[in-house]
């Protein structure tokens, strides 16, 4: 099954502590079901003292949020998505209200042969 969300969409977390806030995607992870949105669902990591930096320290980094709590953003609102056959036999993904392509870029998969 092909995900809804993909790298580079602009999306809307639907649920939780973060509802309503909108990021980009940064990485899918499909095996885990889980996304990586910019700026987004903070963490603090700390870091072990090494060779290469010997202080060690904190770094701030995004955690994975699992790709049911967000939506892809349309005109400012979340949406569903759809997926449509070209008559080319290429597939695409659509926003089910309004019917609008989500990117240029987002064939799914080529023609068919």
């Amino acid at each position: 099954m092909p995900a809804h969300v993909k790298k580079g969409d602009t999306v809307m977390i639907t649920s939780g502590e973060l509802k309503g806030q909108i990021g980009e995607v940064l990485r899918v992870v499909p095996d885990r079901q889980r996304v990586f949105i910019k700026g987004l669902n903070l963490v603090n990591k700390n870091l072990r003292p090494t060779q290469a930096n010997p202080k060690g320290g904190v770094i701030t980094k995004e955690a994975a949020i699992h790709w049911s709590k967000v939506s892809p953003v349309v005109d400012g609102k979340a949406v569903r998505v759809g997926f449509k056959v070209q008559p080319d036999g290429s597939k695409v993904r659509v926003a089910r209200h309004g019917g609008k392509e989500l990117k240029v870029l987002s064939v799914v998969h080529g023609p068919r042969k």
